[in-house]
């Protein structure tokens, strides 16, 4: 005869019969309960995307989700536990350590001998070290978890080689604005009522979502908390109530590299409107201004360079006067360098050159300079004979090759007929017509 089980006690909420009314959250109560119900990931989850490809053998490899938070990574995990007879085992690397991943491979080794496979939910795993994602590595080769790690970072920076390698990545997106609105009619449907707001203010709260399901439905749910009977909200009353959201920028996350890349390439694309657009975002955000006055030198030595010198000296001096007159004053000088190199003649001739000689210089080894050019205490090995001193030399130019013999002559920079590049393109095609009539192969 088996011995009685002790009687479990039962919990306040439910000896007071309330635990099945405890009231759940919105996003809670409309979490999907099919892979069909996501929205938002139509690139993955639609008639041919990869997981739906993935589904129709009923058989998963190692995944990494990537994308914003509120995106549905959670859900889609546990959601392909179900669809594949695993089980689901959830851990958060901001809470777990060594001792939990053994205990999580330890019960995964013993579910599978008894036939049932483990697949292992590891939010934020880019959270771990490299020791701890290294610990995957057995468990994923031979079978004993399916992981799926979800992380808002980007997988290529942050895990590891060996990782990345047993697993394949899925970019999840951000919530477009008929996402959002699939959520806001399934939440109206299962409240049975409207959302109480005119058509402008329900294109405000789509925006103020920022992509973040979770996020959408919340405000939704704070929205009806706030109205009285048959009241409807106008967009400045809605921005009231809600308080209006901060941006969702992480200086951090990618959200900040893909701002301030926005802001270069606006830069690069000559567009001074859009330039200062993502400049405001990115100081009304909160970021640094000595982060964004150095981006700026770097996009006047980049983007700009020789086809207007003025740019890094106007770059430099917006640096400074910020240092000078901090905030929010000194924000202004770095609008003036933005819009000042937005609309400079652009080449990135010096920045090509460079990168080419480097490349030079790395594949030809330790070449030495031609013996006519080194110094003279070598000349009894016949370093520096024959050597001509350019100022004594007709239009102060000798002619003279300078490269390494076993190199031969080279061409890094190329400069474009451009802003004052063009004033430098017409004195390097004089000088290379005197090379040749003087016979620089010397």
């Amino acid at each position: 005869m088996s011995p009685k089980r002790p009687q479990q006690t039962p919990t306040l909420f439910a000896a007071a019969g309330l635990d099945h009314e405890a009231p759940h959250p919105l996003p809670d109560r409309l979490r999907p309960r099919t892979l069909s119900e996501v929205v938002g990931q139509d690139h993955i989850l639609g008639p041919d995307g990869a997981l739906t490809r993935m589904l129709e053998t009923r058989t998963l490899g190692s995944l990494i989700f990537w994308g914003p938070p509120g995106t549905g990574k959670t859900t889609v995990a546990r959601l392909l536990a179900d669809a594949t007879d695993l089980h689901f085992e959830q851990i958060s690397a901001v809470f777990s350590g060594v001792a939990d991943l053994k205990k999580a491979f330890d019960a995964a080794r013993a579910r599978r001998e008894m036939g049932k496979g483990t697949l292992l939910f590891v939010d934020e795993v880019h959270r771990f070290n490299r020791a701890q994602q290294d610990s995957f590595l057995p468990v994923m080769e031979d079978g004993t978890v399916v992981l799926v790690g979800a992380t808002t970072e980007n997988p290529s920076f942050e895990l590891n080689a060996a990782l990345l390698s047993r697993a394949r990545v899925l970019v999840f997106r951000s919530l477009d604005a008929a996402a959002i609105e699939k959520l806001f009619a399934h939440a109206e449907a299962v409240e049975g009522k409207k959302l109480p707001l005119d058509a402008e203010a329900r294109a405000v709260l789509v925006r103020m979502a920022d992509g973040d399901g979770r996020a959408s439905l919340t405000l939704a749910e704070e929205v009806w908390r706030s109205a009285r009977a048959d009241e409807i909200f106008n967009a400045a009353q809605l921005q009231e109530i809600l308080q209006r959201r901060a941006p969702i920028y992480d200086k951090s996350a990618d959200g900040h590299y893909n701002l301030i890349s926005a802001l270069h390439k606006s830069v690069r694309g000559s567009d001074p409107d859009a330039a200062l657009y993502y400049l405001a975002r990115m100081l009304d955000a909160g970021e640094d201004p000595l982060f964004l006055a150095r981006r700026v030198v770097r996009m006047a030595v980049e983007d700009i360079g020789l086809a207007d010198p003025q740019a890094l000296v106007i770059a430099n001096a917006a640096k400074d006067a910020f240092d000078f007159l901090g905030h929010p004053e000194g924000e202004l000088a770095i609008a003036q360098a933005v819009v000042y190199l937005a609309t400079a003649p652009k080449s990135n001739a010096v920045y090509t050159a460079f990168g080419t000689a480097m490349q030079v210089a790395k594949q030809a080894g330790s070449l030495l300079p031609p013996k006519h050019i080194l110094t003279k205490l070598m000349k009894s090995e016949g370093y520096g004979t024959g050597y001509e001193y350019d100022h004594d030399a007709p239009d102060a130019f000798s002619g003279q090759d300078y490269f390494p013999e076993a190199l031969g002559r080279q061409t890094f920079y190329d400069p474009p007929e451009r802003g004052f590049e063009r004033e430098i393109r017409k004195r390097l095609d004089y000088w290379a017509k005197l090379r040749k009539e003087r016979g620089g192969s010397r």
